[in-house]
C-alpha cells in the first residue's frame, strides 16, 4: 500500500500472501489491499444472511459457517485461503465458534 493508502490490512490477511516467516509478501501492497477490501466486504455482507440461516434452516452456527465456506470455495472470485479468511472473519463478527476444520492450520477442509 502506498503512503496515501488508508487501508489497514490485518496481519491475519497479510499472512495469506507470505510463504514463510520473514519473507516478503508474494503480491504488491496495492493488490493485497484490494483483496482485503473485497474479503472484508464479503464477510460484512454475509452477517445478516448467516444469522438468518440459523433460524431458517434450523442448523447450528458451525454448520452455517461450514456451508458458507463450501459456497465460497473454490470459486472464481476468492481463493480457498481467502474464502477461509472470510468465514473466519464472519465468525468473528458474529461471535460464533469456528467449526474444528476451519482454522488457519488446515490445509484442506473435509478432504479437499
Amino acid at each position: 500500500m502506498n503512503s496515501e493508502s488508508q487501508i489497514n490490512v490485518p496481519d491475519s490477511f497479510l499472512a495469506l500472501f507470505i510463504a514463510a516467516p520473514g519473507r516478503k509478501p508474494s503480491q504488491s501492497r496495492e493488490f493485497i489491499a484490494q483483496r482485503y477490501e473485497l474479503c472484508e466486504d464479503m464477510a460484512q455482507m454475509l452477517v445478516d444472511t448467516a444469522s438468518a440461516k440459523v433460524v431458517d434452516l434450523g442448523v447450528d452456527e458451525e454448520q452455517v459457517l461450514q456451508r458458507m465456506f463450501d459456497g465460497l470455495s473454490p470459486g472464481p472470485v476468492l481463493s480457498a485461503e481467502e474464502s477461509l479468511w472470510v468465514v473466519r472473519r464472519l465468525a468473528e463478527l458474529l461471535a460464533w465458534p469456528l467449526p474444528p476444520g476451519l482454522d488457519w492450520r488446515t490445509e484442506g477442509v473435509r478432504g479437499r
